[in-house]
């Protein structure tokens, strides 16, 4: 069996949902991403402007977000 911490319910979140899970705006998210500090984006179809983001990788992304703001409280 596979432990990987991935969850086998994983899907695709489109922008819109996107935002409201990382309460981050469609540019600033852009910019991080570029810089490699956000999930990329995925193509959802060959030759295509459709995109997408794992859930998975937004919720890991906002935790360590989560993980990296208590610690900074607690200094």
């Amino acid at each position: 069996m596979n432990s990987n911490t991935q969850t086998t319910q994983d899907r695709i979140v489109r922008e819109p949902e996107r935002k409201l899970i990382t309460a981050v705006g469609r540019t600033t998210a852009w910019h991080l991403e570029r810089r490699g500090l956000f999930p990329k984006r995925r193509q959802l179809f060959p030759h295509s402007n459709n995109v997408g983001w794992l859930l998975s990788e937004l919720n890991e992304w906002v935790a360590s977000r989560e993980y990296a703001n208590s610690g900074a409280a607690n200094d």
